[in-house]
């Protein structure tokens, strides 16, 4: 988190990376993987993560800022849908969750994973337009005690940045083919997902390690996250290549 001398440059640095993505053909996955890492930066939280959905009410994973967090959407989506941020999701409003044991009976799968990776409070944002939810931004922290009113306010803006860096193109288009658009950037999460494993077993590394070395190779030789994950998943030679690149950078 930055601290009061550092967070003002930091916040307009960050809200200047995200509106520098937003461009025609910008990559939706590495700005919420960005998002999230600012939400790390400029609020005291442990980890954040992104939910969106297809258009059909189907949730997710967008991003995350790390292992811990991606974890604890993914159990949200799979056991029974019970955690803050499909509540966050399905009412339209924030939710907080401050000292999880308390929440037990509410979430009991939810809290017992959450204590188990360390986190205490959870935060859950929507992404909304006006009554239109389209998914949600999750704070996590290790301490039992909420966020400031301030930093709750920044998050949201962050969470109705990401919001319109989804939507901006869209505002016009048939609702078809927006859960098509949403659709195809979760299946892409999948595909991303799968080339973090290739890297991280081939490579001798950690997941977010792998997945640092997939964005960088993607940056620096100007590809699609989507589109250099499914290569390295197709073909072993490609995945050699980033790891090389990797190994000539450091």
């Amino acid at each position: 988190m930055s601290t009061p001398t550092t967070r003002e440059p930091a916040l307009t640095t960050a809200f200047i990376d995200i509106a520098d993505t937003m461009v025609v053909g910008y990559d939706l996955i590495d700005m919420a993987h960005r998002l999230a890492g600012h939400c790390v930066r400029l609020l005291d939280v442990a980890a954040a993560g992104l939910l969106l959905t297809d258009g059909q009410g189907n949730l997710g994973v967008l991003a995350s800022s790390n292992e811990q967090a991606q974890l604890m959407e993914l159990f949200q989506l799979q056991a029974d849908h019970e955690g803050p941020c499909l509540d966050c999701f399905h009412t339209g409003s924030p939710v907080t969750a401050v000292d999880l044991p308390r929440w037990r009976e509410r979430w009991p799968g939810f809290v017992s994973l959450a204590e188990e990776q360390g986190f205490r409070t959870v935060h859950a944002l929507p992404m909304r337009l006006r009554e239109h939810t389209i998914g949600t931004l999750n704070l996590f922290r290790t301490g039992v005690s909420s966020l400031s009113a301030e930093d709750l306010r920044l998050g949201q803006a962050l969470a109705d940045v990401a919001t319109i860096a989804i939507l901006q193109e869209r505002a016009l288009a048939r609702s078809e083919v927006v859960v098509e658009q949403l659709q195809g950037t979760l299946n892409s999460r999948v595909i991303i997902e799968q080339a973090k494993g290739v890297l991280s077993t081939s490579g001798h590394m950690s997941t977010d390690e792998a997945f640092t070395v997939l964005r960088g190779y993607a940056r620096s030789h100007n590809h699609r996250l989507a589109e250099l994950a499914r290569a390295v998943v197709a073909d072993a030679d490609q995945a050699r290549q980033v790891l090389l690149f990797v190994g000539t950078r450091s």
